[in-house]
């Protein structure tokens, strides 16, 4: 009994090192160095802070400005509740003390300055896909905004979904820094980049898997509402139901005034991502309606059925 113990203990210790590697966070830069603090066109990074949504999540709920980015919106999910943090360049409850470093680590790999997995809640998976020169530009805009007060609260998580170190095996399952594939037109090349690097449409427009990694044959078919509050959101493949019937124009108009060809109007979250599309030059929302016309058609999950009616 003893000696079977033993080896019990021996391939617990085993498991665990082999758990502990495999799950280690893997920054995109080791480093940080004075090279890659120069430079940064703060004007190119307000594009590119627009184009990817910052607003949407990290400013301050109840109040009217979207640049003061105190963070605290919260995330529902199956999972538990994320808190969007501080992103402000406060020094000490934003990130004012952030390198380029720093940015391109958390945008790129996930992985936090104190060097721990960032949740998928942030969108990493998607910012993968960006260059680093539009990280430089990106750190140098945000540090022309208005510092914030004031830390978010934590994330409201139940165990194991608080163990962060668990965070690596999720990567391994569903994290990739594999480079876009090449599109086609440099419009096309544009529009590819806007919707799969910086805009993260798939993030919210594909239905995920029990482990909350997207579903990647039906990616971009719409599905439930990744923030559980019982919405759907809309396929925007070429499906007939989806985006098959819009035009370039009709989509760019759609990304710039919320106004669909048939009279809808985006509301909810959408409305958010709206008011940061319009941001965008008319070139680049016609370079994302260029690209979204290239998707495959992809047939939407099944909706769940509507509750009987009580008599």
């Amino acid at each position: 009994m003893r000696k079977f113990l033993s080896i019990l203990v021996v391939l617990g210790l085993a498991g665990l090192a082999v758990f502990w590697f495999l799950s280690a966070p893997r920054p995109v830069i080791a480093s940080a160095n004075a090279a890659l603090e120069q430079g940064g066109d703060k004007e190119k990074g307000r594009i590119v802070f627009f184009a990817g949504g910052c607003a949407s999540c990290h400013a301050t709920p109840g109040q009217e400005d979207r640049l003061k980015l105190g963070g605290g919106y919260a995330l529902p999910s199956p999972f538990g509740t994320f808190y969007a943090p501080n992103i402000s360049p406060h020094p000490d409850d934003g990130i004012g003390k952030w390198k380029v470093a720093d940015m391109a680590n958390a945008l790129m790999s996930g992985v936090s300055p104190t060097g721990s997995h960032y949740y998928p809640a942030f969108p990493f998976t998607t910012y993968a896909n960006m260059k680093l020169d539009d990280v430089k530009d990106l750190t140098a805009f945000m540090r022309t905004l208005e510092p914030v007060a004031g830390k978010a609260r934590p994330h409201d998580l139940p165990f194991p979904f608080n163990i962060r170190r668990s965070l690596g095996m999720w990567k391994l399952l569903f994290f990739s820094t594999a480079p876009l594939p090449q599109a086609g037109t440099p419009e096309v090349q544009r529009g590819q980049y806007l919707v799969e690097a910086l805009g993260h449409c798939a993030e919210c427009h594909s239905p995920r898997n029990i482990l909350g990694g997207i579903s990647s044959s039906q990616r971009y078919a719409g599905g439930p509402d990744p923030e559980g509050k019982g919405g759907w959101i809309p396929n925007i493949s070429q499906h007939p139901k989806g985006l098959g019937e819009w035009t370039v124009k009709n989509i760019a108009n759609f990304l710039k005034t919320g106004s669909g060809p048939e009279g809808d109007v985006a509301s909810g979250t959408m409305g958010s991502v709206i008011k940061n599309m319009a941001e965008l030059p008319e070139a680049d929302l016609l370079a994302m309606g260029a690209y979204l016309k290239t998707l495959p058609v992809r047939e939407s999950p099944p909706k769940p059925a509507a509750p009987a009616k009580k008599e």
